[in-house]
């Protein structure tokens, strides 16, 4: 049977069939540490969410209870979720959750820890976690999140339980948009193209013309390098946007998590705050402000697969490939350039859009990545840079 938890996580049947089965014979067949692997927007950190709930809920993840409500909000006391804003997860912060899973549950059957990507320890720091993942504590749950198995030191990974994500196709995720926030299937499906699967960003595509007004400046500014001074005017246009886009999510975001945390303690929108209530909003506003700079990064991120989509696209021109486009509203100059330009030097700019990801995520300034980017962008006429 369905639980309400598990309904907004799409195309992941097998997974969340797995963890069904875990949760129904709890607590036999519930392991002491899971890894969680998927492309990014497969929903990793919400699929750990939802198991978190499940393990705490007298239902089995019901997504009604004040169990389900406070692990949704990011509030529940015995859930923990590590969520970094550095490039690097570091030992400190490890050493902390070691130290929180010690610790006698206070409202909920597990103590459960969450930690997304981490992919980003370092071996000094997966080794301290390699302790605690040897010795399990009672009734603790660890969960790691990461793109690949391969990601993670083979000790941590002989001693965690692998559930493998895939993408939603685009047309789950736009089913998804139609039933769960009511969009037009037409513009659904469009915003689920224009974000390669990713439910988020879809999401927030569907739901906001801002969004979309953004990501149309983001191709004008690419589609518009036409020598280095453009190139390095680019960046610095891009950057802002990214800014922007950062700023209206974490904006949405943080509005929808205080929301969730009122209404998982019963408190109105306009009542005044309980004071035993304050230390729980405190942590969530300092959460809130660590999530900012990385909320940056996402919005960089994001340039890049509006990026990647318009090379794609180039592509399948050049090779008149029988596919759908992602960007229709530029066909026509994507036409023209596909003639003008060859495969090799789409797929190096491709590969260029990637080297531009490694250099972020090694924590190279952002303005520079991007600078060194749209170099590779530059096009003239009928001959590329």
């Amino acid at each position: 049977m369905s639980h309400p938890v598990w309904d907004e996580l799409l195309g992941q049947p097998e997974a969340i069939e797995q963890l069904q089965r875990a949760v129904a014979d709890k607590p036999d067949s519930v392991h002491h540490a899971w890894l969680f692997t998927g492309p990014a927007g497969s929903g990793r950190s919400n699929l750990a969410k939802s198991f978190a709930a499940a393990l705490q809920c007298a239902e089995d993840g019901c997504g009604q209870c004040q169990q389900c409500r406070l692990v949704q909000a990011d509030a529940h006391p015995d859930v923990s979720m590590l969520v970094t804003d550095r490039v690097v997860i570091s030992i400190e912060e490890v050493r902390d959750l070691v130290s929180r899973s010690s610790m006698s549950t206070t409202v909920g059957d597990y103590r459960v820890i969450i930690i997304e990507d981490a992919d980003r320890m370092a071996e000094r720091t997966s080794n301290v976690l390699l302790k605690a993942l040897e010795e399990p504590a009672e009734k603790v749950v660890w969960i790691l999140c990461a793109p690949s198995v391969s990601d993670l030191l083979p000790t941590i990974r002989s001693r965690t339980r692998n559930v493998n994500l895939r993408l939603p196709s685009i047309d789950e995720v736009a089913t998804l948009l139609v039933q769960r926030d009511g969009v037009a299937m037409d513009l659904a499906r469009k915003s689920a193209l224009l974000a390669q699967n990713h439910v988020g960003m879809a999401r927030r595509l569907a739901l906001s013309s801002d969004a979309r007004a953004r990501r149309s400046e983001t191709l004008r500014v690419l589609m518009s390098i036409s020598n280095l001074s453009s190139a390095m005017v680019a960046a610095e246009k891009l950057l802002g946007v990214a800014k922007r886009d950062a700023e209206a999510s974490s904006a949405e975001k943080d509005a929808q998590e205080k929301d969730s945390l009122l209404r998982a303690y019963g408190v109105a929108a306009d009542e005044k705050l309980p004071p035993n209530l304050r230390a729980q909003f405190k942590e969530l506003e300092e959460n809130q402000k660590r999530r900012a700079t990385r909320a940056l990064r996402d919005g960089i991120d994001r340039i890049f697969t509006d990026a990647e989509s318009i090379y794609r696209d180039l592509m399948a021109l050049q090779l008149a490939a029988e596919v759908e486009l992602v960007n229709t509203e530029i066909e026509a100059d994507l036409s023209q350039r596909a003639n003008g330009t060859s495969v090799e030097q789409t797929i190096a700019i491709l590969d260029a859009i990637n080297q531009a990801r490694q250099r972020l995520a090694s924590n190279v300034r952002d303005l520079l990545v991007l600078e060194a980017l749209c170099t590779n962008f530059i096009y003239r006429g009928n001959v590329a840079a």
